[in-house]
C-alpha cells in the first residue's frame, strides 16, 4: 500500500522500494527482484494513469511521444536484464539510486 501511494503520488520511485523489499523478505536474487518489481509497478502505474486520465491531468501529444521512447527502452532494458549478471544489476541499481538521491538533494 505504501509503495502504491509513493508511486502514485510521485509517479516514480516505487521500484527503489520494491526491489530491496523483495530481496529481503522474499529472498529473491537481483534478476527476480527487478523483474517482479517491474510487474508490480506496471499494475500500480496503470491504476494511477486511469486516475490521472479521469482528472484530465495528461497531455496526450506528449504522452504519445514519451510512450514510444519508454516502450523501446523497456524492451531494451528487459533484454539486458536477462543477460546481465546479478552483480552488474546490483551495482547499476545502487549507482542509479545514489545518482537520484544526490540529484534530488542538490539540483
Amino acid at each position: 500500500g505504501i509503495i502504491g501511494f509513493i508511486n502514485g503520488f510521485f509517479g516514480f520511485v516505487g521500484g527503489m522500494f520494491v526491489v530491496p523489499l523483495l530481496q529481503k523478505y522474499y529472498e529473491m536474487d537481483e534478476k527476480e527482484a527487478h523483474a517482479t518489481s517491474i510487474a508490480v509497478i506496471l499494475s500500480i502505474t496503470v491504476i494511477s494513469a486511469i486516475v490521472y486520465l479521469f482528472n484530465e491531468s495528461m497531455k496526450w501529444k506528449e504522452l504519445g511521444f514519451v510512450s514510444i521512447g519508454v516502450l523501446l527502452g523497456g524492451i531494451f532494458g528487459a533484454i539486458i536484464l536477462k543477460k546481465a549478471s546479478n552483480k552488474v544489476i546490483e551495482y547499476t541499481f545502487e549507482a542509479v539510486m545514489l545518482f537520484a538521491g544526490v540529484r534530488l538533494l542538490f539540483f
